[in-house]
Formats: structure tokens, C-alpha cells, sequence
């Protein structure tokens, strides 16, 4: 069986990259001459996908931005396309899931059988019985919220447990020590903590990838996450870039903006890596 981390894996070995490029379309930001497509979403997407493939380890679609314009579809043909013309990318659907057990059935179903998603975020609130249905599908990731990069998040997952230790990191030792038993899982960190990033890298050891929302628009800090989460190869992170790859121009250029962009920001996350391995010898 093929697992989404041998895939993962490949990926990163591969396209020596460790960018995931995040598809968040929103019609509002296009650029014009997209606009006047029959099918914008599909051909926008489409277009992001072509222009930063070569940088990328993965992409990933977020699912509200699709499904609050009426466009599953477009986000089942891109799915399907990225599955057929770069198969060796993974997709990692952002949807954040979270409910009982049979219901998370149908949400992992959704994930892997209509999408084809190699990974699928979720949400650990439920315990473990809303997060088993998705365990059952052993090749495919399970990407868990731990750490997330909004300000907000600090509401609750800042709570200690009766031995001081914050919330986020008993989800971290929870999922490490109970729930990765088939080593699918990984977590999501944000790039906006770096110093939870470490801590959370401490706690689960070198094997577990971590998606990492924050750098980009949201202003996370390359070097810092880098340096916080890398396992002892210089790989380990998924570090997700989606408004300032997606809307670099929206102009005539926007694809070769958004090339250059990720280029960039996979060349920047590169020379991070080499600091990091040169600190390791």
C-alpha cells in the first residue's frame, strides 16, 4: 500500500521543496481576463496549479472557498487534475472537520472517494471517535489542528492541564503516543508560534510532518518557522503560502507572478533549511 507519507515523502525528496501551495480562489481578487471565463474557478486554479507545480510539495484546496460559491465541482475536476498530471503531489484537503463518528464517516468519504485528497485537517474537539472513521482509510494522512496561526486561537488551546502543560501540547502527545498508530497522522502548527512550533516538534520527535499556515500574507516568519519545526533531515514541515502566491498580480501576468512567487518563497525556505542542517553538523 502506497501511504501518504511514502507520498509525502517522495514529494519532498523530489521537488526538494518543502511549499505547499494553498487554493483558496476567491472571485473578488481574480484577475479580469479570468473573469470572463464560463468556469473561473476551475481555470484560475487551474492556472496556479500549472504556474507553481515545479516549486511546489503539495497542494492545498480549502474547501469553504469552493463550496461557498456553489463550486464542488470545479474542485472535484481539480482534484481529479492534479491526481492525473501531477500525481506525484499530494492534496491535502483543508476542511477542518470535526463531528461524531458516523458523521465523520460520510465527511472522510467526501475526502478521499469524491476529492481523491491524499490528507484531510481535522479538528481533535470530539475526541477520538470523531477522528477514527478518517484512520480507517490507512493510506491517506490524517492532518490534526493543534496549534492553529489565528490570533484566537490562544482562547483555549492555551489551557493547562493539572500538570501545567497547555492544551496543544496534550493534543500534540495525545496524537503522537495514542492516535498515530498507523503513522498517518500529522499536525497543524502555525507559523505565527514558533516557539509552540518547537515545542510541539519536541514532543511528537523527528517522524511527524507538520502543516504550517502563517507565512505569506499572514506574515510568518520563514527562518523562525524553519528553524522551530525541522525534523533532522531539513524536511518534516508543509509550510502553506496561499493569498500572496495566488494574488502576486492581477494583472495580465498573474501566472508568471504567481511563479515567481513561489519560486521565491520555495528558494527562501531552502536557504532556511541549509542554515538549519549547517547549525545540525
Amino acid at each position: 500500500m502506497y501511504k501518504f507519507t511514502d507520498k509525502l515523502q517522495n514529494a519532498w525528496d523530489k521537488q526538494n521543496s518543502l511549499l505547499v501551495v494553498g487554493l483558496d480562489p476567491d472571485q473578488q481578487r481574480m484577475p479580469e481576463s479570468i473573469l470572463q471565463s464560463k468556469t473561473p474557478i476551475f481555470d484560475f486554479c487551474k492556472g496556479i496549479i500549472d504556474a507553481t507545480a515545479p516549486y511546489a510539495c503539495a497542494f492545498k484546496p480549502q474547501i469553504a472557498y469552493f463550496a461557498s460559491q456553489g463550486a464542488e465541482m470545479a474542485l472535484t475536476q481539480l482534484c481529479h487534475y492534479i491526481s492525473t498530471t501531477y500525481p506525484d503531489l499530494p492534496i491535502l484537503l483543508d476542511s477542518k472537520r470535526g463531528d461524531i463518528g458516523t458523521t465523520a464517516d460520510h465527511y472522510a468519504k467526501e475526502a478521499f472517494e469524491r476529492y481523491r485528497a491524499d490528507a484531510i485537517t481535522v479538528n481533535p474537539y470530539l475526541g477520538f471517535d470523531s477522528i477514527e472513521p478518517y484512520l480507517a482509510w490507512e493510506d491517506k494522512g490524517v492532518i490534526i489542528l493543534c496549534r492553529t496561526s489565528n490570533q484566537g486561537g490562544s482562547d483555549f488551546q492555551f489551557f493547562e492541564s493539572a500538570d501545567g502543560t497547555p492544551l496543544y501540547l496534550e493534543v500534540a502527545k495525545t496524537v503522537a503516543d495514542k492516535w498515530n498508530y498507523s503513522g498517518q497522522c500529522a499536525l497543524v502548527v502555525g507559523a505565527t508560534f514558533p516557539e509552540e512550533i518547537a515545542k510541539v516538534r519536541q514532543v511528537v520527535g523527528d517522524e511527524m510532518p507538520l502543516l504550517v499556515p502563517g507565512i505569506g500574507a499572514q506574515g510568518g516568519d520563514i527562518e523562525a518557522t524553519v528553524m522551530a519545526g525541522a525534523n533532522n533531515k531539513g524536511q518534516g514541515l508543509l509550510i502553506n503560502s496561499a493569498r500572496a502566491i495566488l494574488y502576486a498580480s492581477s494583472d495580465i501576468d498573474w501566472q508568471e507572478a504567481a511563479a515567481a512567487e513561489a519560486k521565491a518563497t520555495r528558494d527562501a525556505i531552502n536557504a532556511a533549511r541549509e542554515q538549519f542542517l549547517a547549525q545540525q553538523d
